[in-house]
């Protein structure tokens, strides 16, 4: 696929961008905007006035199937074709499974996977009828790197990476461009919702100002657009999932020694 044949079609058509109404999902929207992309946000939150110059936004719960094909469809049919996706929207409760409700965990999985299986599918058969396109989800190191106090967020984005993953190996074929972005964890609103109930290393990393800067993944998610990349692994979720997957109970010992309560 011709990455600057791409990025002509995605100035062609709409780019959306899904959790644009703070953290990363605002940032890139801004970006993209300022770089000459027809740019809609749709977050369940309203986007202050004023906030994205020339942006369209829209108000959404993309854990409801329903409303997100009639989202697309409105937006299609208004505005044109989405071309390129940007799916950032998630939540990120805190605290552990035996004390969480079941319901609470279950609206983990229903936004972040549920909702990532909604707007994709709601967006790839235009861009499958195309051949041309752009999907890219915002998964997360914890995907694979599991810790304490965020068993419901690590298992939604589990599901959500392993979902991308196998898209884009069933696409191989066409010019639908699909990328997994796993980024570690970053200063931004998303991660305060679990810093009360969190891992205490989750805590720490806020008070030191040791996470990822929402700009520098964001860099990396351009970046990673720009080449053309599968998956992007910016900051020090490459060391940690590679951690992972060779020495699993080594990790589970540093998450225990950096989460002792």
């Amino acid at each position: 696929m011709s990455n600057g044949a791409n990025e002509s079609i995605s100035k062609s058509g709409v780019t959306l961008v899904t959790g644009g109404a703070s953290g990363m999902g605002l940032l890139l929207a801004k970006k993209l905007a300022a770089a000459g992309d027809k740019v809609v946000v749709v977050d369940v939150n309203p986007v202050a006035d004023g906030v994205i110059s020339g942006c369209s936004a829209f108000i959404c719960d993309l854990s409801d199937q329903s409303a997100t094909q009639h989202l697309i469809q409105e937006i299609e049919d208004t505005l044109g074709a989405v071309t390129r996706l940007i799916h950032c929207a998630a939540i990120m409760p805190g605290g552990d499974l035996s004390e969480m409700e079941a319901a609470q965990i279950n609206r983990v999985m229903t936004v972040n996977y549920m909702g990532t299986v909604n707007v994709t599918k709601a967006v790839l058969p235009g861009m499958l009828s195309r051949n041309a396109g752009d999907i890219t989800v915002i998964g997360s190191m914890a995907g694979s790197v599991f810790t304490h106090g965020l068993g419901a967020y690590c298992a939604s984005k589990a599901a959500t990476n392993t979902f991308v993953e196998v898209l884009q190996q069933e696409n191989r074929d066409n010019n639908v461009h699909i990328m997994l972005v796993c980024p570690p964890m970053v200063n931004t609103p998303l991660v305060d919702q679990a810093v009360a109930g969190g891992p205490k290393s989750l805590s720490l990393a806020k008070s030191t100002n040791r996470m990822a800067s929402p700009e520098s993944i964001v860099d990396a998610i351009l970046q990673g657009l720009e080449k053309g990349a599968v998956t992007v692994h910016p900051g020090e979720a490459g060391f940690m999932m590679w951690l992972r997957r060779f020495s699993p109970a080594l990790l589970w010992w540093v998450m225990r020694k950096a989460n002792a309560r």
